[in-house]
């Protein structure tokens, strides 16, 4: 269980009595409904979880950027690279899978022999970015849009990647030489835009690709051919096929059905029960490190994310195919297409 956004941040806080504010809220994400149900479907009691809170001072990157990383690739489990995502702002945005984020990969070995570079980088949309609310108001962040430059451009340079690439290393050994065995890491940075450094703000142990067992391939094949609808970044490698359901706003999640193809802008913690029944997830926004994307790891679930267009262009109650067995892009394809699992 990796309880991915199960308990709630609260950033940008100042003085006393809006800093006891948000502790009181934050323990009180304990028993939220999406936290509840969370919980019983991992097998967890109730009361022998405990909540305790980090309070950090904040890292200015609503003035520069932010994102997650792993050392390890999310898709296959390979661990000799570090995989980072990055968009401009603060960092919730790419973890709550509201922005495409920018991506780049580092091969572990090659870096640790002195050979410095950035393996791969893929360009992400980055349309929005979190920064600070001014004022005295509970809502101390807001989303605004991007330059087009900002969206053109990656918001990291190889220097920092590499940095980046760097840190993981050094935070996953010391957590496999503290454990005793070898330990992928899950971690959130952000860099400060006053400062010009970046920091480690968050780290902890990976728990769906890591846990792939090296002696079972399974393969899913697609054996029909059809109209692709959208495309976008694929989560895992599987296949599912079922009608279209779009879900506009979170009042209408009791109307899901199991079997069903969810289809939304983004999703949230709150929206896990109905990812559990969903046969795949198909979102107009996020990155291979949101919610969305862990969840469906999680679930062993194919999602495509980051589409762009997918709420506009499928129709309610259509059939699709969902396909994520053909690599990095994830297709939807129209109708109810033919495929076969090889173990």
């Amino acid at each position: 269980a990796s309880f991915a956004g199960q308990q709630d941040t609260y950033l940008n806080i100042s003085g006393e009595a809006a800093l006891l504010d948000a502790c009181r809220r934050c323990f009180a994400s304990l028993f939220t409904d999406r936290a509840i149900h969370y919980r019983v479907g991992q097998g967890f009691d109730h009361f022998k979880v405990a909540l305790s809170i980090g309070v950090m001072k904040m890292v200015r990157s609503d003035k520069a950027t932010s994102g997650v990383m792993f050392s390890l690739d999310t898709e296959t489990g390979f661990r000799d690279v570090v995989f980072i995502t990055a968009s401009w702002g603060l960092g919730e945005n790419v973890v709550q899978g509201t922005v495409d984020p920018d991506e780049f990969y580092v091969f572990k070995p090659a870096f640790l022999r002195g050979k410095k570079a950035v393996l791969r980088r893929v360009l992400g949309s980055k349309k929005i970015k979190m920064i600070y609310t001014e004022g005295d108001t509970r809502n101390s962040t807001r989303n605004v849009a991007t330059r087009r430059h900002e969206q053109e451009s990656f918001c990291l340079s190889d220097a920092d990647v590499l940095t980046l690439a760097d840190y993981a290393i050094k935070v996953e050994r010391h957590y496999s030489q503290k454990m005793q065995a070898n330990r992928p890491m899950d971690m959130e940075w952000a860099k400060d835009g006053t400062d010009d450094q970046l920091y480690m703000v968050q780290a902890r142990p990976e728990t769906v690709a890591s846990q792939k067992k090296g002696q079972v391939l399974e393969e899913y094949i697609l054996e029909g051919q059809g109209t692709v609808l959208v495309q976008g970044r694929a989560i895992g490698g599987r296949i599912a096929s079922g009608p279209v359901h779009i879900i506009s706003d979170v009042k209408h999640l009791a109307e899901f059905k199991p079997g069903e193809i969810l289809v939304a802008e983004t999703t949230t913690p709150d929206w896990e029960p109905v990812m559990k029944e969903a046969a795949a997830i198909v979102t107009n926004r996020g990155g291979r490190t949101c919610h969305a994307a862990i969840i469906a790891r999680e679930l062993g679930i194919p999602a495509v994310v980051g589409t762009d267009q997918a709420t506009t262009t499928l129709k309610e109650g259509d059939s699709v195919t969902v396909s994520c067995a053909m690599g990095d892009i994830g297709n939807v394809y129209a109708g109810a297409l033919p495929f076969t699992v090889r173990h």
